[in-house]
């Protein structure tokens, strides 16, 4: 599903890096980084977290920016060279068995990814191996469910016209380390120390409505791959359905203001 998404997250590259920023500084701020060090970025989509950390780890620095979805590292790799990066390198990782060394890396950043897997405490694990002795990471999951309707409002609609089932809550999902505690739980159990776990605010604004509509289409791996399944009548339903349920978050000039919240967690190894 992410590498047929790639192209959706490639043609909107800008917007998610404008509205994942204020998760991204967050991030790249709490690893304290300084030049010479080696950072890896997990599930790094098209790359702009760790590029903001590719910065700051100048000159002697290296990023090791990956992904799972080879088509997600060519979006990376194209942005990459746009802004001038030179020390990138781009490597095909999966979170549960990272082929790196231990005690290879400085910092880890992991944006969204490690509650998509369907072993999140062997992925914390495998981050804490390659990190040295008292090396950062940084990570961030989605806040529950109440708290994105951005990305609740076109599941749901799914399941009430009977096109998909409910989630399976011990499944991996968006929301599934977004209980609290759930987050901090599992980096102390992979052997983290000084966790510390805060809410950050985000804020997906559109134009107007058909915009939320087409990126949703376009980036949302779990609604398109049934929502393109559908007949044109079953589509059309589906469509109005999701106006519907946003129009509370219109406003009288319409435009669209669909409230957010992040976690981002910060441990030790």
């Amino acid at each position: 599903m992410w590498e047929e998404a790639a192209l959706g997250w490639s043609m909107r590259a800008d917007r998610i890096r404008d509205w994942g920023m204020p998760v991204s500084v967050t991030m790249v701020d709490a690893l304290a980084l300084q030049p010479g060090q080696r950072v890896l970025e997990l599930a790094a989509g098209p790359g702009d977290t760790g590029f903001m950390a590719a910065e700051l780890i100048a000159p002697g620095g290296t990023l090791i920016s990956s992904d799972g979805a080879d088509a997600m590292l060519e979006v990376a790799r194209e942005r990459a060279a746009a802004a001038g990066l030179a020390n990138v390198e781009f490597r095909q990782l999966e979170l549960e068995w990272i082929d790196l060394a231990a005690a290879s890396v400085d910092a880890v950043l992991c944006r969204w990814g490690i509650m998509l897997i369907v072993d999140p405490g062997a992925a914390a694990r495998e981050i804490r191996r390659v990190l040295r002795p008292s090396g950062r990471a940084a990570f961030a999951v989605w806040d529950r469910a109440q708290r994105n309707p951005w990305a609740t409002i076109p599941g749901r609609v799914l399941i009430e016209l009977d096109h998909s089932q409910p989630p399976d809550p011990g499944a991996p999902g968006m929301f599934s380390l977004g209980d609290d505690g759930d987050l901090q739980e599992l980096l102390e159990s992979a052997g983290f120390g000084e966790v510390t776990v805060a809410a950050v605010a985000v804020e997906r604004r559109y134009e107007e409505l058909e915009r939320y509509i087409e990126e949703t289409v376009d980036m949302s791996p779990m609604f398109s791959v049934v929502f393109k399944d559908l007949p044109g009548d079953a589509r059309d339903e589906v469509l109005a359905r999701m106006r519907a349920a946003a129009e509370p978050f219109v406003a009288q000039d319409g435009s669209v203001l669909l409230p957010g919240s992040s976690l981002v967690a910060v441990a030790t190894a």
